[in-house]
């Protein structure tokens, strides 16, 4: 379904929880967040009730997020279900805890592709990021997504200056030996004061590092011309088995090609993830509401989706506004 800027709607986020075993410094506060009640989360049959409706009107790819998806019980039978639906794309992102466990059942439920996010190669930077995580768990599932046949397999790294910026080096040669896509995601102020200018770093500056180590050639999205390939822009080392992303909301906004809707686990449908503002879903639902009037709210949403961050509002640069919610709550 067309926008009214004529964009595409055509991707889905979809949180199936709040919740993480893992409490990264730039997603949640030290002490957590208020978590949703378990009766406030949607049902896995009400996820697919809406995902339903939004394929009649041109959703064609979901990604599974959360919190941490892998921690929700049943899990994997909702997305045996949900690939039982015929979309052409259906992913999953993950912190890779619990992905040494997960690979070989959700990659037999039908999930094609897997995101790992991982921002830092040192264990202790590492623990210090999350609070708490084993490096090594996560390199292990890394693996077994890779022997259960799941490629590509996405590294999400989400860069903060003073933190793990020095490590853009290590990941990209990370490309060299494994068929990996490292993706580096600008940092976004997202909830709370996280995000501040201090610890940004743009893509810009990224590339200009591994410049100097390698010669980036740029690499085709593949998209056959439909806006499926996402925001990165795709490079490759001379000699790698794996490619290099860069994800830039911040220095190449790329809002006037944004093609996704998001679901979070309470039922607000989004369609921005930098504006507030979300249509429920749930209290219709629960109230009794037809499949009709489901589809109504689906395309309230879509036709409401701003032209940019900068548009909502009375106005000036949103660019690095702060979204009230925080990361977890909303599913990135």
């Amino acid at each position: 379904m067309l926008d009214k800027y004529k964009r595409d709607i055509n991707y889905l986020r979809v949180s199936v929880t709040d919740r993480c075993n893992l409490r990264c410094v730039y997603c949640m506060p030290k002490e957590g967040v208020s978590l949703i009640g378990h009766n406030d989360i949607l049902t896995y049959e009400e996820m697919l009730r809406i995902i339903r409706i939004a394929q009649k009107l041109g959703i064609v790819k979901v990604r599974v997020t959360g919190g941490e998806p892998l921690v929700r019980r049943g899990v994997t039978g909702f997305l045996g279900e949900l690939s039982r639906l015929g979309f052409e794309d259906v992913s999953l992102t993950t912190n890779g805890i619990l992905l040494e466990t997960f690979a070989e059942p959700i990659r037999r439920a039908g999930v094609s592709r897997v995101n790992v996010s991982l921002d830092s190669l040192d264990p202790e930077r590492y623990a210090r990021i999350t609070r708490g995580g084993d490096l090594s768990t996560v390199l292990r599932g890394l693996e077994r997504a890779e022997q259960v046949g799941f490629s590509p397999i996405k590294i999400n790294v989400v860069t903060v200056r003073g933190f793990n910026d020095d490590e853009a080096l290590s990941f990209a040669r990370l490309t060299l030996e494994k068929p990996y896509e490292i993706r580096f995601i600008e940092l976004m102020p997202i909830g709370g004061e996280k995000g501040s200018d201090g610890n940004y770093v743009s893509n810009d500056e990224l590339m200009e590092r591994i410049g100097r180590v390698g010669t980036l050639h740029p690499v085709d999205r593949g998209t056959g011309g439909r806006n499926l390939g996402g925001p990165a822009r795709r490079f490759r080392l001379d000699g790698a088995r794996g490619a290099i992303g860069f994800i830039s909301p911040i220095s190449h906004n790329f809002c006037h090609a944004c093609n996704r809707l998001r679901l979070t686990a309470d039922g607000g449908l989004r369609a921005c993830l930098m504006i507030d503002g979300e249509i429920d879903l749930k209290g219709p639902m629960r109230g009794g509401c037809s499949d009709g009037d489901l589809e109504m709210l689906i395309r309230k949403a879509i036709m409401s989706k701003p032209r940019g961050q900068q548009t909502d509002g009375a106005g000036g640069d949103r660019s690095r506004r702060k979204c009230a919610r925080e990361m977890s709550a909303i599913g990135g």
